[in-house]
């Protein structure tokens, strides 16, 4: 009877376990929604660095300590990059680099927001923007903030609350100014 009995055993552990495993679903939506319902971003990335190209043309770089996905918001998607951040833009023969302490990158609407030692450099140009908080819009390439800055060229430096500019740093449009500007008459 020993014997039978061991096999009985064996056989109704083997039918459990089998059970079981097939009783598992593994349902993507599923591990998405809970993720979201828990606020848990879908993916974790540490020391990202992503190139995106266009015709088989680098356009630009990212450079991050930590990127956290958080793909799965149905209504608001965004990245959250709370190491800080690094953008390398090509466009042409300019190049601009934009750093800061803190980001979000909303995917619906393509505007990002950086926070903290935000400084944007155009290399060509040898122009800088230094601020605390800065909003850009991806779709239209434009920069805009409330916020107190600070605009280096060769020739001028201008203090301010509130502005406006192109990607590349031209065609500002500041607010509440000071500073040495150097201008021509014509």
């Amino acid at each position: 009877m020993s014997f039978i009995s061991q096999i009985i055993r064996k056989s109704i552990t083997v039918i459990l376990l089998t059970v079981m495993l097939f009783s598992c679903s593994n349902n993507t939506q599923e591990v998405r929604d809970f993720l979201a319902s828990k606020n848990l971003p879908i993916g974790i990335a540490k020391d990202a660095f992503h190139v995106y190209k266009d015709s088989g043309r680098i356009t630009s770089k990212l450079i991050t300590p930590l990127l956290y996905d958080y793909s799965n918001r149905k209504q608001h998607p965004y990245n959250e990059f709370p190491k800080g951040i690094k953008i390398i833009n090509f466009d042409g023969k300019d190049s601009v680099t934009i750093t800061g302490n803190y980001a979000l990158s909303y995917s619906k609407t393509s505007v990002s927001e950086i926070k903290g030692n935000v400084v944007v450099y155009n290399h060509s140009e040898k122009s800088k923007l230094e601020t605390e908080q800065l909003f850009w819009d991806q779709n239209t390439k434009y920069f805009f903030s409330e916020k107190a800055f600070t605009l280096s060229t060769l020739k001028d430096t201008i203090y301010g609350v509130g502005f406006e500019c192109k990607e590349d740093l031209s065609k500002h449009l500041a607010k509440k100014t000071t500073g040495k500007l150097e201008t021509t008459e014509e």
